[in-house]
């Protein structure tokens, strides 16, 4: 690969410059020995041409009118294979007027350009010459050179500069007695005095702090205003000034015109001696005292001692200054120097003041201590005594080796108790250390292993000296963890995995309660969670198998000691009852009842009482009774088990006929669980309507409530009583209808037997023949018949109906038998 590089113009102004006649001189016979060398080697021509403009620089010449942007030379680059770079490495004189030069291109052309910055602002009264350093790479080819830059003058180009145009602006010091109208100030501007401009004075010059205005004239000359300025010393006249040139062109500026007061013929200080102290840290050149004279024009020296080797005074400020290190170890004379400073008059140096000046240099403490450990980091197990040495420190004082050094110990936690402290340079633990009660943090190393740190600091003199203390406090498991007995209540019918309670387990160590619960034999229908102590359901429940459970909880710290082996445990008894559920439902005997009553007006009638109980808990006696159906007109209640029809006179009118009610009663088991299981007893009363007309005694117990004494007492009872031709009647009907129905069933069995007879005759051989080959089979089972037969009912041998005859064949006896039916009979 091959690089070419040739220049370009970059404006107008920009020839390229041989820096001699020499040079000129020597391109036709370079431009010769480089075809002569492509004709004999063969070589490119591009490569040569690079050969030879690696050693040539370029020149440039540029106005000083060129703004910022301008292209100030430009490269074409021929780079194949490679991404090329053009660097700007120096300049020279040191400026920001020039951009980092850019390259840009595509297909292996690239163009480089040098241009101005934003901040470029030529001048060539100021720099007329700049040295920029280029560096072009293109893959392993690197080519470097200098490019020239002449800045000329442009007659038509004026800038504006100097103090006049800077923020503080121009100061301009006058004594106030100067003339009035006398020149004070000429402002003036490179190229100004060819072109001409008009200037003006834009600022307010109003009374009475002006005593009159300030002129300025189109050629720059200042001048004092016609009424003077006496009287105006000490004061600031500050003047905005505008300057106007060539088309359009502009600048503004500010004049400080500084009042002086008039000379005197006298130069004093106001003291004639003066004592001061300073500090021995100043470095050279600080300010240590200004002293002032009153006088005109004054000048300030050192007249004694001379030479001053420690000080110097500002010849116009009267600054006294350090000018050299004030170290009172290695210089005897600067603890206390005596200084004579002369005051006088610059034009008149016959009039003058002198000042005794003692200077106290006041030593200062700039090196910390030194101390050895530099850095305490130390592990100590928790119940660590009172009393045990965890350090010595050694410290020394660098500025003086006799120094008095004051030992402070400052905790990090300044509101947490104290747990260290210091006896004559000794670290020893104040009391016996605790992690959680200096309100420490745990931390672990890449093994687990718990630390608890109290950061403290040493702190000596001023400036202080840290020393870093880092305690880190092992924990030491010194107690067993302890919980108390508890009592755990569930229901038979819990479900699995029902939450019965916790066991809370307590640890002084810490980190407090880091506590691990497992189970210690026991039933396994229950469980404690490892983490958190729950007791939980796995299992069913039986009242009646076990009412009682006790479950042995045992309690393992952890994370407590350094030692992660060193583990305390303890364990405590855990007591679970059952509540009994009933798991049955009430049986009621007899589950049905059909009752007759007939209840007199003014009482209340015990109809029955209802037994019920649950046969397979014979201990549940409790259960619940209620009327859920058929108790209209609302006639019936319940007195616990007992079923009470209500008085008549207080309840709904007698019925004239009689009524019959069906009355569902709804028992269910009752206690301290939910009832959930229940039956229902079925009651039906026939209730007969009471006459007066038949009236018949009865004794019965009235229902009384169950705070009173029982008492016997008769009452009438009405019931009913047919006429006797009612019941003559009723009688010979029912006797008519019996006989009627008998005589129809007679003729109906009749005609029953002679439809199977007719048909079964021609049959009767072939099943003699049958059971006779069977005879033998059915020997061993004639007993059995026999005796079921004895056994029948005479209703049924009645209707039975015989259609054969046979004999046993080992037996001889007869019986008759049924081919339908399949049924026998003996003989």
């Amino acid at each position: 690969m091959f690089e070419q590089l040739t220049w370009q113009r970059g404006g107008p102004d920009q020839q390229p410059l041989l820096p001699s006649l020499k040079q000129a001189t020597m391109v036709p016979l370079r431009l010769l020995v480089i075809l002569l060398a492509l004709a004999v080697s063969g070589l490119q021509p591009e490569f040569l041409l690079l050969t030879d403009l690696h050693s040539l620089p370029w020149f440039v010449n540029v106005s000083e009118s060129k703004g910022p942007g301008t292209v100030l030379q430009a490269f074409t680059f021929n780079c194949s294979f490679y991404m090329p770079t053009l660097e700007l490495l120096s300049v020279q004189p040191p400026t920001t007027f020039f951009n980092t030069p850019s390259l840009a291109g595509r297909d292996g052309i690239y163009v480089g350009k040098v241009t101005l910055s934003s901040s470029a602002r030529l001048d060539a009264l100021a720099v007329n010459h700049y040295e920029l350093q280029l560096k072009y790479t293109c893959g392993n080819f690197v080519m470097q050179g200098p490019l020239f830059l002449d800045v000329h003058r442009d007659p038509g180009h004026i800038q504006c500069v100097g103090r006049f145009v800077s923020p503080a602006g121009e100061i301009i010091q006058v004594p106030e007695t100067v003339s009035p109208g006398a020149l004070l100030y000429t402002l003036l501007f490179p190229g100004l005095e060819v072109q001409g401009a008009q200037m003006n004075i834009t600022s307010a010059q109003d009374p009475p702090y002006f005593p009159g205005p300030f002129s300025i004239n189109e050629k720059g000359l200042l001048r004092v205003p016609s009424q003077g300025l006496r009287g105006q010393a000490q004061k600031v006249f500050q003047l905005q000034i505008s300057v106007t040139f060539g088309q359009g062109q502009s600048c503004k500026g500010t004049l400080m015109v500084k009042v002086l007061p008039g000379p005197s013929s006298q130069v004093s200080f106001l003291k004639k001696t003066q004592n001061i102290i300073i500090p021995e840290n100043l470095v050279p050149g600080s300010e240590v005292i200004q002293v002032q004279a009153t006088g005109f024009d004054l000048r300030y020296e050192i007249s004694s001692p001379v030479p001053s080797l420690l000080y110097s005074i500002g010849r116009a400020d009267g600054v006294v200054r350090t000018t050299a290190a004030l170290e009172l170890s290695g210089t005897s004379d600067a603890g206390g120097t005596r200084l004579r400073v002369k005051a006088f008059e610059q034009l008149r140096p016959w009039a003058s003041a002198e000042l005794d000046l003692t200077v106290n240099v006041r030593p200062v403490n700039r090196w910390p201590p030194h101390c050895s450990p530099a850095l305490l980091v130390t592990e100590v197990p928790e119940a660590t005594p009172v009393g045990t040495v965890l350090s010595t420190f050694m410290c020394t004082d660098p500025d003086s080796a006799d120094t008095n050094l004051h030992y402070q110990l400052r905790f990090h936690s300044p509101s947490k108790p104290a747990s260290l402290c210091l006896y004559d340079r000794v670290l020893e633990p104040l009391s016996l250390l605790s992690a959680p009660e200096q309100g420490t943090s745990p931390s672990s190393d890449p093994q687990g292993k718990a630390r608890y740190t109290l950061a403290s600091s040493l702190t000596l003199k001023w400036p202080p000296a840290e020393v870093p203390v880092l305690v880190m406090v092992t924990p030491v498991n010194e107690f067993s963890p302890a919980c108390a007995p508890r009592t755990f209540w569930v229901r038979e019918d819990a479900q699995p995995y029902t939450l019965l309670g916790s066991v809370v387990g307590t640890d002084m160590d810490y980190p407090r309660n880091s506590i691990e619960y497992y189970t210690s034999g026991g039933p396994t229908v229950f469980a404690v969670d490892r983490l958190s102590g729950e007791v939980l359901l796995l299992g069913p429940l039986d009242y009646e198998q076990q009412k009682l459970y006790r479950l042995t909880v045992l309690l393992i710290d952890h994370g407590q000691d350094w030692d992660p082996t060193h583990r305390r445990s303890s364990s405590c008894t855990i007591t679970i009852e059952v509540e009994d559920v009933n798991d049955h439902a009430p049986e009621c005997e007899p589950p049905f009842q059909e009752l007759t009553i007939s209840t007199p007006l003014g009482h209340d009638v015990e109809v029955t009482k209802v037994s019920c109980q649950i046969p397979q808990e014979p201990q549940r006696l409790v259960l619940s009774y209620s009327i859920v159906g058929g108790n209209s007109q609302s006639r019936f209640r319940l007195q616990g088990a007992i079923l009470v029809h209500n008085d008549p006179v207080l309840g709904p009118p007698w019925p004239q006929q009689p009524c019959t009610y069906e009355l569902l009663i709804r028992v269910a088991d009752a206690g301290s669980s939910i009832s959930h299981l229940s039956t229902t007893a079925t009651i039906i009363v026939h209730l007969l309507p009471w006459r007066a007309s038949t009236i018949a005694t009865s004794t019965h117990r009235a229902i009384v409530p169950s705070m009173m004494t029982p008492l016997l007492v008769t009452d009438t009872e009405v019931f009913w009583q047919p006429e006797p031709w009612f019941v003559v009647v009723l009688t010979v009907t029912s006797a008519l209808l019996l006989l009627a129905l008998g005589w129809l069933l007679s003729k109906l069995l009749q005609g029953l037997a002679q439809v199977l007879q007719a048909p079964r005759k021609p049959g009767q051989a072939l099943l003699l023949n049958s059971i006779q080959r069977k005879e033998r089979s059915m020997e061993g089972f004639m007993e059995t018949p026999r005796m079921e037969m004895s056994q029948a009912p005479s209703s049924i041998l009645n209707l039975e109906h015989f259609d054969g005859k046979a004999q046993g064949a080992r037996t001889g006896r007869d019986y008759l038998f049924n081919t339908c039916m399949g049924t026998q009979r003996w003989l």
